[in-house]
């Protein structure tokens, strides 16, 4: 025995977290399978939320580093979002712990569900859809304006870094001209990644395409920003108020890292609306489950 848990049990969670890590990097739903499986140890629903939300910190961190091309640029938008996110995570921290403990337990299962209709909605993939048309029509047009011109010359640009019939790279907006409410949403996003999370990147992810930012890529990039610094800054405050069941924590963080790195080959061969299916199913079950053990 480890701190209570068996070491079948620490190896649970290790599997929990791999498959955690895997969902998440499928379908940005990692908490749906990581948080269920905490509670299915028999960790009190607050202290399960916590040690989650410390366990898939690394799931963001890798994933910042990872979208460091998507973020060059817009390191003015990267730090703003940080901050804001390790505010609103902190906040989301605290209302966790200070609520009375039923807060949570009543809210969990609306929150899962929410989650869930998230998934099945799907704006990553309209999003991706709708980038992947964009990109083929510019695509297009800068071969119909290469194939207009004299083939020597068409040669010569093709070699040369400031070519001018390469398609303009897609930028995002000034923040300057950014609506109010985006920053509202942004505050949002980050309070609800701080207290439960579940779903927060997908929420983020269309509230900055709705308001018109950027390109996918570079949105989807910068809504890992937000969730990182959420969740690590929440981390902290758990951390601090020992709120944390660390062999738990640990080996959930392990799973996910490992799930996150084996996600992508796999991930390829599996047609993405099974694996959205698969997670919307769950999460159903899983607030039905909850809801009539807590209602």
């Amino acid at each position: 025995m480890i701190a209570g848990f068996s070491i079948t049990s620490l190896l649970l969670i290790l599997l929990a977290g791999i498959g955690a890590g895997f969902v998440g990097y499928a379908v940005g739903a990692s908490s749906l399978v990581s948080y269920p499986a905490l509670l299915a140890f028999g960790i009190p629903p607050v202290l399960a939320n916590a040690s989650n939300t410390v366990g898939v910190v690394g799931t963001g961190i890798g994933g910042v580093m990872g979208a460091r091309k998507e973020l060059k640029g817009q390191a003015v938008r990267s730090i703003t979002y940080v901050v804001i996110g390790a505010f609103g995570g902190v906040a989301g921290a605290f209302l966790l712990l200070k609520l009375d403990p039923s807060v949570f337990e009543f809210a969990a299962p609306v929150l899962i569900l929410l989650s869930s209709l998230i998934i099945a909605i799907n704006p990553r993939g309209r999003m991706q859809a709708k980038q992947a048309a964009a990109d083929a029509t510019a695509q297009l047009k800068h071969i119909e304006a290469t194939e207009a011109t004299d083939a020597t010359d068409a040669a010569k640009r093709a070699t040369t870094p400031t070519a001018p019939h390469r398609p303009p790279e897609q930028l995002v907006q000034p923040m300057s001209q950014d609506s109010w409410w985006v920053w509202l949403g942004v505050a949002a996003v980050a309070i609800y990644s701080g207290y439960f999370g579940a779903g927060a990147g997908t929420l983020a992810l269309a509230m900055l395409d709705a308001a018109k930012i950027g390109p996918f890529h570079k949105i989807n990039a910068l809504k890992t920003l937000i969730g990182t610094g959420a969740n690590i800054s929440a981390s902290v405050v758990f951390i601090i108020q020992g709120a944390v069941d660390w062999p738990a924590a640990i080996m959930l963080c392990i799973g996910c890292f490992i799930g996150g790195y084996i996600a992508p080959p796999i991930t390829r061969k599996i047609p993405a609306n099974i694996m959205r299916a698969a997670a919307v199913i769950a999460g159903i079950i899983l607030t039905i489950d909850l809801g009539l053990k807590t209602y």
